[in-house]
C-alpha cells in the first residue's frame, strides 16, 4: 500500500504562488504516474495535473483551468512530486490531494487510486 504525505498548502493572496510537495512511500516510485487533484468547497474532487514516467517520456498533462499557471514535476531520487502554483485565483481555493496511479506504466487519469490526506490552499481576493 502506498502512503502519500502532502505539504506546502496555506493562505495566499490572489496573484501569489505556492508550491506543494508530496512524498510517497510503500512501493516503487518511478514506474507509477503521479498526480494532483483538488476538491473546491462544496464540489466534487477534480483532476489538476499528472506526470507519467520515463516509459512515457515523462508525459505531463493539465486540466484546462490550471494550464499555463501550474507546473507539475517529479524527483524520483526523492520519491517526491511537486505542484508549483503561480498566478493563483480565488477559484483555486480547495483541498489539494496528491495521487498515485494504481497500475505501473500507465497514466490513464481514472486509474489514480491512492490519495493523500490533502492540504488546504486558500486564495484570498
Amino acid at each position: 500500500q502506498v502512503q502519500l504525505v502532502e505539504s506546502g498548502g496555506g493562505l495566499v493572496q490572489a496573484g501569489g504562488s505556492l508550491r506543494l510537495s508530496c512524498v510517497a512511500s510503500g512501493r516503487t516510485f518511478s514506474t507509477y504516474a503521479m498526480g494532483w487533484f483538488r476538491r473546491p468547497p462544496g464540489k466534487e474532487r477534480e483532476f489538476v495535473a499528472a506526470v507519467s514516467g520515463a516509459w512515457s517520456a515523462n508525459n505531463i498533462f493539465y486540466a484546462n483551468y490550471v494550464k499555463g499557471r501550474f507546473t507539475i514535476s517529479r524527483d524520483n531520487a526523492k520519491n517526491t512530486v511537486y505542484l508549483q502554483m503561480n498566478s493563483l485565483k480565488p477559484e483555486d481555493t480547495a483541498v489539494y490531494y496528491c495521487a498515485a496511479h494504481g497500475s505501473e506504466y500507465s497514466d490513464y487519469v481514472p486509474g489514480f487510486k491512492f490519495f493523500g490526506q490533502g492540504t488546504q490552499v486558500t486564495v484570498s481576493p
